[in-house]
């Protein structure tokens, strides 16, 4: 019996010393590089050229999954995953992406994203659309306090292969599909503050505008004003 005790304390002892398995990092992306128009892609017929993607090593990762987006019509793949640090995929020439690398290890169920890059896959265009503006505040699903003018910020980033990004249009409402234009700022405004009401949920996008008059929609985010 004592032989039994002393042998059940080992292995407890052995047990609570084992290291807990540490979560994947998520990896930093390398190329194609954010907000640029990729022309290295092989083409590969008049509508299709093969992009290489790549990343760096995640510390704590022993797999890698490639997401990708085609922003025009918001169609995504997810690629199978792969423990190498770069992925060959067909896409569409003249078109914007959005990608994402999660990484995962074989000891834990916890993933991680890594950031959202955007490109344009090079093709016959001379100009180029602006990127949808990315939203910083409030994020969709957030709940947000009003200041003491009973106002909050909306605030956001653009982008633009051009480099032409004319103005901006901020749409707020209490609807789904906010149509209600509440400012149109320059290109070097991308906050501003909105009059809210307490205990209510809006919903609200930013249209991003070049000088050769191209457009493109952010999406509706939505928030809730709690006090």
């Amino acid at each position: 019996m004592k032989k039994l005790l002393t042998l059940l304390l080992v292995l407890i002892m052995l047990a609570c010393g084992k290291d807990s398995p540490k979560p994947p990092e998520a990896a930093m992306l390398s190329f194609p590089t954010q907000n640029s128009e990729c022309t290295t892609g092989i083409s590969l017929n008049n509508t299709t050229s093969q992009v290489e993607f790549r990343w760096l090593a995640a510390k704590h990762a022993d797999s890698y999954q490639l997401k990708f987006t085609n922003v025009l019509n918001n169609t995504s793949v997810t690629n199978a995953p792969t423990e190498a640090l770069s992925v060959r995929v067909p896409l569409l020439k003249g078109v914007p992406y959005q990608w994402t690398i999660t990484t995962s290890n074989s000891e834990t169920q916890e993933i991680a994203i890594s950031e959202a890059w955007f490109f344009y896959n090079a093709g016959s265009q001379t100009t180029f659309p602006p990127f949808p503006a990315q939203i910083i505040s409030p994020n969709s699903g957030a709940s947000v306090e009003r200041d003491l003018n009973n106002e909050i910020t909306l605030d956001w980033t653009g982008a633009d292969v051009d480099n032409d990004i004319d103005s901006y249009e901020v749409y707020l409402d209490t609807v789904t599909n906010p149509q209600l234009l509440i400012s149109s700022p320059s290109l070097n405004i991308t906050n501003i503050k909105a009059s809210v009401d307490t205990d209510t949920i809006y919903y609200w996008r930013v249209v991003t505008i070049d000088r050769a008059g191209n457009t493109s929609d952010s999406g509706t985010y939505s928030f809730r004003v709690i006090g």
